[in-house]
């Protein structure tokens, strides 16, 4: 009895914040990633990256960053994908708007992860912002790659399903907001040194991070 009344109680306050709280959406201006930069600070990015329209269908997004960025011997895959609103209403994206944890889509592209960890992000940029990621090692046959991806949606830097659903609903109700990204970075683990292709992320991540408020809003 008791579990069934928490349940009414929870669908209820969802009817009550969906319906009464938060009725108009707020979309806030931004910047679209087609000016963003493709050559930062000595890394080059030769041509942004795309998909197909099924694949942009399937994520949702409104905008996307694509980019491979390179110098001598070192690469690091860049993707950032905003949803200016994650619920279906409003209109977001092209299809279903919520943004897909990498942790459920990377083993449906054949890469399994052999390390999972969520770390602190200290980076200058996020300092102040209590910033979290999730920091996976994936491998695919011999192939091995660092991955961090967190989501940064309305101020907030935070890498927990359940924190990103949560806010979703409280921002709605509150701000009328409910846009946010996924930013990701990608790195080759080369000849098995794990900790170079950590610190070619940690080279590399806080020169797009200083530019990110401008096309992800605070």
């Amino acid at each position: 009895m008791t579990r069934l009344a928490a349940a009414l109680t929870f669908l209820l306050l969802n009817f009550y914040t969906y319906h009464y709280l938060a009725r108009e959406a707020v979309i806030p201006p931004r910047a679209s990633f087609s000016g963003f930069p493709l050559e930062l600070d000595g890394w080059s990015c030769p041509e942004r990256g795309s998909v197909s329209q099924e694949i942009w269908r399937q994520l949702g997004a409104t905008d996307m960053l694509i980019c491979d960025y390179r110098k001598p011997g070192e690469l690091v895959s860049v993707y950032v994908g905003y949803h200016a609103s994650q619920v279906r209403e409003q209109g977001g994206g092209s299809g279903e708007n919520s943004i897909h944890p990498p942790a459920h889509c990377l083993p449906g592209s054949g890469w399994d992860i052999i390390d999972n960890r969520t770390v602190p992000l200290d980076f200058e940029p996020l300092r102040s912002r209590n910033a979290s990621a999730k920091r996976l090692v994936v491998a695919r046959g011999e192939a091995r790659q660092l991955v961090y991806y967190w989501y940064q949606s309305r101020g907030r830097v935070i890498s927990q399903d359940w924190q990103k659903i949560l806010y979703v609903g409280w921002d709605r109700a509150t701000r009328g907001r409910t846009d946010g990204s996924l930013v990701r970075f990608t790195i080759p683990i080369i000849r098995g040194d794990e900790e170079r292709a950590e610190q070619t992320f940690r080279e590399f991540a806080p020169r797009v991070l200083a530019l990110l408020d401008a096309y992800v809003p605070v």
